[in-house]
């Protein structure tokens, strides 16, 4: 079984309420929830949380809600342990992480992915961009097209071997990467990004239904 999760607590510290804030006309955890619901590679979604809030917010939209304990969503608590949680009660063989944090995906990304992922034989697959980024001074007189860079994941869509994740491994030896666009890179750690992923979306007639924007507004043909 292929599985889907979105881990969403309540604690988030950058911005408060992170996974329940409107976003262009919906809470946040809504974009990745209808991603996930569209994707026809999913056997099962679901979304863990410790949140009555955002349990009742990915209810009205149709996920499956998970419990997880208080002491999965502190600070300090990593995605791999909530994975592992996740997969101690729901079998699977391949999970697909799809973080709320991410709300801009092209319809076709979830799948692209493990379809990807499945093609490959990969252990895990992450999306994101090369990243040609030179800490200032170490790069004198290169030109940025000079640099070859490197493979940074944006926190978009991950697929692995969920018997490696039981083991405490989310990467495996076999690791594949999807490029995707600037747009769907956007990863929302502060306001700033919040600001930012809805002018995206304004302009996205991909993430709209027809011609008219879920707030009502029209999409000129782009």
């Amino acid at each position: 079984m292929i599985l889907g999760v979105t881990p969403a607590r309540g604690g988030s510290k950058g911005v408060p309420r992170k996974n329940v804030r409107p976003c262009f006309g919906k809470p946040l955890l809504v974009w990745t929830i209808e991603a996930a619901k569209a994707s026809k590679s999913l056997d099962r979604y679901l979304v863990s949380t410790e949140d009555q809030e955002i349990a009742e917010v990915a209810g009205r939209s149709g996920a499956e809600v998970l419990v997880r304990p208080e002491q999965l969503a502190t600070d300090e608590t990593t995605t791999l342990s909530v994975l592992q949680h996740v997969l101690a009660l729901v079998p699977a063989e391949t999970i697909v992480l799809l973080q709320a944090t991410s709300p801009i995906r092209d319809s076709d990304l979830i799948d692209r992915c493990i379809q990807r992922f499945i093609e490959t034989g990969a252990d895990s697959l992450a999306t994101g961009f090369i990243c040609k980024y030179v800490e200032y001074g170490r790069g004198k007189g290169m030109r940025r097209q000079d640099v070859s860079g490197f493979f940074y994941d944006d926190g978009n869509v991950y697929v692995m071997k969920a018997d490696l994740v039981r083991k405490g491994d989310r990467y495996g030896t076999r690791i594949e990467q999807m490029v995707t666009d600037r747009e769907q890179n956007v990863e929302i750690d502060d306001e700033f990004d919040l600001w930012l992923a809805e002018q995206i979306l304004k302009r996205r007639p991909r993430q709209c239904k027809g011609l008219h924007c879920d707030d009502g507004s029209h999409v000129l043909n782009q």
